[in-house]
C-alpha cells in the first residue's frame, strides 16, 4: 500500500510523475481527460510543467479504447522499481476482465508500494480493489457499477453519490468527466488552488467541483424530467434568489400560472411538490458552500436559503443521511 505522505511542498521544481495504467477496451475519456489535466499543469513559481506523465500496459504497444483509437503504451514492468508520485488506474468494460488478469493486478501492486497517491478513474476502482488497495477504505465508482464493486468486494466501504473521494493517498472516481474533477483536486492539493482554477478556466470547466457533489446532477435530473424546458426560466430564477423568502406563490407568478393550475403541472412533471423542489436545490447550495468555503454552519445556512442552523441541520440529515458539519469534515477542498 502507498504510505499516507504529505503532500509536495509547492517549492517542488522537479516535475512529478504520473503513470497511466490501460488495458484493453478502457474508456477513452477516462485517460484523455486526466491525462490532460496532468499535462496541461503549470508549477505556480516557476510557470515550467508540474508533471511528467507516462501511459503503460501489462506488455506495452498499442492498446485499443472503447472508441477503436488505440493508444500507445510502455510495459508497466518498467516502472516496478521506480519511484512514482501517482499511480492512476484508468476505468472502461474491460475493467472487468483485467481484474482477474493475475499478472497485471501483481504489477500494479507493485507499483502502488512505490507510489506516493494511487487512484483510478471509474470502473478502474474494481483493479485497485483486486489488487488490494481499496481494503478498508471509501471508494467510488460509476454509480452502475457501485453495485458490482460492493459486491466482489465487501471490504470496501462502497459509496455510490460523490464524484470522486479521497481516503488517505488513495482517490477514487466516478467515470467520465468526473476523472477531470478528481484530477483537478488533486493538483490544487499538489500546487495550491490557483494553478487548478487556470486549468478549469482553459479547459472550459463549469467549476472545479468538490468531490461532495452528487454523480446524480440535480440540475440534470430537473432538465431531464422537464424536457420541454416549461420550468427552466422558474429554475433558473430560484437559483438567483435562494437566500429570498420564496412561497408557492412566489414560484406560480414566475411560471405565469395560477395557484392551482402550477402546484398541479410542477408536481405531475417534475415528480415532486414545488416545496420540495426548493429544499433540494437549497441543500445543493449549502452542499456547495461546505465544501468550497470556510463560511461558518450559520451563515451557510443563511446563505442558502434555509435561515438558521438547525432548519438546514434537519433537512440536510433527512436528505443526505449527515449533518452539515461532518458532511464538511469529509468533502471540504483543501
Amino acid at each position: 500500500m502507498p504510505s499516507n505522505c504529505a503532500n509536495p511542498s509547492i517549492e517542488q521544481r522537479q516535475p512529478l510523475d504520473v503513470l497511466f495504467v490501460i488495458y484493453p477496451n478502457i474508456v477513452l475519456l477516462d485517460l484523455a481527460g486526466p491525462l490532460q489535466v496532468f499535462s496541461g499543469a503549470r508549477h505556480p513559481v516557476s510557470g515550467e510543467r508540474a508533471y511528467r506523465t507516462a501511459i503503460a500496459s501489462l506488455n506495452g504497444g498499442d492498446v485499443a479504447s472503447d472508441t477503436g483509437v488505440t493508444i500507445a503504451s510502455e510495459p508497466i514492468q518498467h516502472w516496478t522499481n521506480k519511484e512514482l508520485h501517482t499511480l492512476v488506474i484508468v476505468g472502461g468494460n474491460g475493467a472487468n476482465e483485467a481484474m482477474h488478469d493475475s499478472a497485471l493486478i501483481e504489477c500494479i501492486r507493485t507499483v502502488a508500494t512505490r507510489s506516493q497517491r494511487v487512484c483510478s478513474v471509474c470502473s478502474g476502482a474494481l483493479i485497485l480493489a483486486a489488487a488490494g488497495l481499496l481494503r478498508g477504505r471509501r471508494a467510488t465508482t460509476h454509480w452502475d457499477d457501485c453495485d458490482h464493486l460492493q459486491r466482489e468486494f465487501i471490504d470496501v466501504h462502497v459509496e455510490r453519490d460523490p464524484i470522486y473521494i479521497n481516503d488517505g493517498p488513495v482517490w477514487t472516481s466516478a467515470g467520465i468527466t468526473a476523472g477531470i474533477d478528481m484530477s483537478l483536486a488533486m493538483v490544487s492539493a499538489d500546487l495550491g488552488s490557483g494553478p487548478a482554477l487556470e486549468l478549469a478556466q482553459s479547459l472550459l470547466s463549469y467549476m472545479v467541483r468538490p468531490g461532495g457533489q452528487s454523480q446524480f446532477s440535480p440540475a440534470l435530473q430537473r432538465q431531464w424530467k422537464d424536457r420541454a424546458g416549461k420550468f427552466d426560466a422558474l429554475h433558473v430564477w430560484l437559483e438567483d434568489n435562494l437566500q429570498a423568502d420564496i412561497r408557492i406563490e412566489d414560484m406560480a407568478s414566475q411560471a405565469n400560472m395560477s395557484l392551482r393550475n402550477f402546484y398541479r403541472h410542477y408536481s405531475q412533471q417534475m415528480g415532486m411538490t414545488p416545496a420540495k423542489a426548493l429544499e433540494l436545490m437549497r441543500i445543493e447550495r449549502a452542499r456547495t458552500l461546505l465544501e468550497t468555503s470556510d463560511a461558518g454552519i450559520k451563515t451557510v445556512a443563511v446563505q442558502s436559503g434555509f435561515g438558521d442552523e438547525e432548519r438546514m441541520r434537519r433537512a440536510f440529515v433527512k436528505a443526505t443521511g449527515i449533518s452539515p458539519s461532518s458532511h464538511r469534515n469529509r468533502f471540504q477542498i483543501g
